[in-house]
């Protein structure tokens, strides 16, 4: 019976060695992630280091992110660079646009504006959220940066299009200036060539995030780290404690 009982208990005890030793490679897996990312300093944007601020963002493609992915990632890097290069460009054309005539001085003004709001928002709405996703295989950045990208591929439309008043030297504003400058109205063309490779290379580089992402993205899987990093998220508790006491001291005090 002893025996009978070792044959049955054999595979038993081999499955709970196997299931703990990948317990263990995880734990260890989970420690060297955790290491790393504490070790690493913020190291974009990169400024010299006499300059007064400091970079603000950890960025290394070799280390964060997995080969697989490691190509796309810096894609979308560089379509963000490209991005602020056009939108810089549309500037000096709208200021080329305002020599001509001062009643194009609101495009100008939104031109600044544009430039100014939508580089940095570029970066942390929808490039740092990709990077993340990709870093740490994150269902809820993937989908936010999703959310966010599919706004900016609409504006790049409208860009390329070019309405009147709306600060983008696109089709419409630059094929109007034909007839009245003819060399401003090339610098325009030459910028909304410049908006429409950024929608072609949007639509392009979202549908590759999406092969490369949709086989282990769910939309169960990122409420569940939206719900577990709410949860754990120090700020929140401290709120949720302080709710919590100022609610019962009121229910106290009104007894």
């Amino acid at each position: 019976m002893g025996a009978f009982q070792q044959l049955l208990l054999c595979p038993l005890w081999k499955s709970q060695e196997e299931l703990e030793r990948k317990a263990a490679e995880l734990d260890r897996k989970e420690k060297e992630l955790q290491n790393r990312s504490t070790a690493n300093e913020n190291n974009w944007p990169p400024l010299p280091s006499f300059f007064p601020v400091k970079p603000c963002f950890d960025q290394n493609f070799e280390e964060d992110i997995p080969e697989e992915y490691r190509r796309i990632c810096k894609r979308m890097y560089y379509l963000w660079m490209f991005h602020s290069a056009t939108l810089f460009l549309n500037l000096l054309a709208c200021l080329a646009y305002f020599t001509v005539d001062n009643q194009y001085g609101v495009d100008f003004g939104l031109s600044i504006l544009w430039f100014i709001l939508f580089t940095p928002v570029a970066f942390v709405c929808w490039y740092r959220p990709v990077y993340k996703a990709f870093r740490s295989d994150s269902s809820f950045s993937f989908f936010f940066f999703f959310f966010v990208f599919f706004f900016q591929v609409a504006v790049y439309i409208i860009q390329t299009v070019g309405i009147p008043r709306w600060g983008n030297s696109g089709w419409i504003t630059a094929i109007s200036m034909i007839r009245v400058n003819l060399a401003v109205a090339v610098v325009m063309m030459v910028v909304a060539g410049f908006f429409t490779v950024n929608a072609v290379l949007a639509v392009i580089l979202l549908k590759m995030v999406h092969a490369n992402y949709r086989r282990s993205a769910s939309v169960s899987r990122a409420l569940q780290e939206f719900s577990s990093g709410v949860l754990t998220n120090r700020t929140v508790q401290t709120a949720a404690t302080a709710a919590a006491t100022s609610a019962a001291q009121g229910s106290f005090g009104r007894s």
